[in-house]
């Protein structure tokens, strides 16, 4: 651990240069901010250890309340280099394993597939491999919703067969078989969660429900893609947050947990929300005003109703009324929309050309 001296008993280790107690390394591949922060924060004898490769859609103002703790290391580096992996590995003794890393804006999928199918299939083959040769005690791999595609009544439990729509999806859809397959091989101490659409701050406004505040805030239209009839379940970052930590408390090695919530609207239906909330109006005719109906991208699920009964059973259920996360998150990017260098590209109705190239730098 790079310190003075270590002393091993009982899997406690003593860094006098720190002085700190760590009990176990975590390594979260990411830019799961809220994650990181509730990590650090709350396990102070732990070290947590961040891995971002700082695409454009990171910034690092969302972790400066914890840039500066002992517990908390930040490298930058990219899940899809197999030699800097194994390296770092070996290096820090990593325990457990939080693999949120991957391209996840949908509608970009459509124009990249092959960035993405690199880095959520690849990336996480090489992550998983080296993980398993460390002998981690427990690998959780971040999924997603989408690899059910989409539904207008079944409900989806974690026996439904995937059946993704859109390349993102199935990418993480494949990637999900790859670590799957390391418990079913090696009896490795793999764990799966599929989440619904997680909203807050420190999102990148890619997404929809930055975006829609974004816009608003700048005086201009949401823009809603096809119909806008798509209804989508969201889940506030602290619900998620506890969920995560109730899987590496209490999730069980080769099962897979559904992280979601009853909490359905349609996307119209969000856009007049947020509307009614920013403009302060709840006139019909108001509310279509701020409201701009584009071209639908190639394909666009019309609903992921998911069971989390099995996350029930474990203690979880979300707690954050969709009130109150949504005035936290429109306050939260009232004053910090520009904590990305590129955060007015997203804002565009469809995908800039070539954002990997646009890096947000720290």
């Amino acid at each position: 651990k790079n310190a003075e001296f270590i002393w091993n008993l009982s899997s406690l280790y003593y860094l006098q240069a720190k002085y700190i107690i760590v009990k176990y390394v975590f390594l979260l591949s990411c830019s799961a901010s809220h994650v990181v922060v509730s990590l650090v924060k709350n396990y102070p004898n732990y070290l947590i250890i961040n891995l971002d490769k700082l695409d454009y859609c990171a910034s690092l103002k969302n972790l400066e309340t914890v840039s500066g703790k002992e517990n908390y290391k930040f490298i930058q580096g990219d899940i899809c280099e197999p030699d800097f992996i194994k390296q770092l590995f070996e290096t820090e003794k990593i325990d457990i394993v939080l693999h949120f890393a991957a391209q996840t804006h949908v509608d970009l999928s459509f124009w990249h597939a092959l960035e993405f199918t690199y880095v959520n299939v690849y990336g996480t083959n090489v992550l998983v491999a080296a993980a398993h040769e460390a002998n981690v005690e427990k690998f959780v791999y971040v999924s997603t919703d989408e690899v059910y595609g989409g539904s207008t009544d079944e409900e989806f439990d974690e026996s439904s067969p995937k059946r993704p729509t859109n390349p993102y999806a199935s990418s993480k859809a494949a990637a999900e078989c790859f670590v799957q397959s390391y418990w079913e091989r090696y009896q490795f101490p793999v764990v799966i969660t599929r989440s619904s659409n997680v909203y807050g701050p420190h999102q990148y406004p890619e997404k929809v429900i930055p975006k829609f505040i974004s816009l608003l805030q700048q005086n201009r239209k949401c823009c809603i893609h096809g119909s806008g009839l798509q209804r989508r379940n969201f889940l506030y970052a602290t619900d998620v947050v506890e969920a995560f930590l109730t899987v590496l408390k209490e999730g069980k090695p080769g099962e897979i947990y559904n992280i979601g919530t009853n909490f359905e609207m349609s996307i119209a239906q969000l856009a007049k929300e947020l509307i009614h909330l920013i403009k302060k109006t709840s006139s019909e005719s108001e509310m279509e005003h701020w409201m701009d109906y584009v071209k639908d991208r190639p394909t666009n699920d019309l609903r992921y109703p998911m069971s989390s009964e099995k996350m029930h059973n474990l203690g979880w259920r979300p707690k954050v009324p969709w009130k109150e996360g949504i005035t936290k998150t429109i306050e939260w990017y009232r004053e910090n929309f520009h904590n990305w260098k590129n955060s007015e590209k997203a804002l565009e109705p469809f995908p800039v050309t070539d954002p990997f190239a646009q890096l947000s730098g720290p």
